[in-house]
């Protein structure tokens, strides 16, 4: 292991889905305290476009790695290839993820068994991959789920169900690393306007154009901090806790029947 390799001299964050959204301010977020990143996403012409605005502001050491995670084989290359660069990391951060609204009988298979793969395989094969180290070196896992995982989705089906899986595999493998000094954070925002709604085809519906959403810096600090303070779940924006408080006491059927509403087309559009 050369000390020259500038991924030593400090420690190192991987991040998926980096180039926009919630990840893209992550990265600005580990980038001002000085980590080293390694920043994942399917565009390799917006990662160096990143990769060389981070390094001229934070003076910190970027390496970029074009992957598309709907593909099966993409976590394996990623560790192979960072094992071969004998790069470990610190810090896993799972937030690639995306949408798709509609109907499901109206919906898109090949679209959905992406979006599986993207939001629930992915990142427990990454997981599974980076952790041994991660909680040899302390370090700290975050996940990005939604509070879209604390009830079912209508016109969202597949979307909520995803996440819903990262909460639950998230909580889960935080109660398995209490007693070690490696944690394991899942962010579970509302609504944040980024380009999530246009790919998810929901920029016309109701939540978007309601009082929970929060913005995009915001959460992304929010979820920073709660990682560095260990915290098991963190839900940015105090009406979105409190809402999912509420949740928890109402009746399910009421709960996917308001879900139903908010997702369908607003009709004063």
């Amino acid at each position: 292991m050369s000390v020259s390799n500038p991924f030593f001299a400090s420690k190192t964050a991987l991040i998926t889905g980096a180039s926009s959204g919630i990840g893209l301010e992550l990265a600005h977020l580990f980038a001002r305290d000085g980590y080293r990143l390694v920043l994942v996403a399917r565009s390799r012409s917006r990662l160096l476009e990143l990769a060389e605005d981070l390094q001229s502001r934070y003076s910190i050491t970027v390496r970029v790695s074009p992957k598309d995670l709907s593909h099966p084989a993409s976590p394996a290359e990623l560790y192979q290839e960072l094992q071969e660069a004998g790069i470990l990391l610190d810090v896993l951060v799972n937030n690639a993820g995306f949408g798709g609204g509609g109907a499901f009988l109206e919906t898109n298979w090949s679209d959905e068994a992406e979006m599986l793969q993207v939001n629930m395989v992915a990142v427990t094969h990454l997981t599974k991959l980076f952790l041994p180290q991660i909680r040899a070196r302390e370090g700290q896992v975050l996940n990005v789920a939604s509070t879209a995982a604390f009830q079912p989705g209508p016109f969202m089906a597949v979307y909520y169900a995803s996440k819903a899986y990262v909460l639950s595999f998230s909580e889960a493998l935080a109660e398995e690393l209490e007693g070690t000094k490696a944690t394991l954070t899942c962010l579970c925002p509302g609504p944040v306007i980024t380009n999530f709604q246009k790919r998810a085809n929901i920029t016309q519906t109701r939540i978007v154009h309601g009082p929970l959403v929060v913005d995009v810096r915001d959460v992304a600090r929010i979820g920073y901090e709660g990682m560095k303070q260990g915290k098991r779940l963190v839900i940015p924006g105090w009406k979105n806790r409190l809402g999912m408080e509420l949740l928890r006491l109402s009746p399910r059927k009421m709960v996917t029947k308001l879900v139903r509403q908010i997702h369908q087309k607003s009709t004063s559009e």
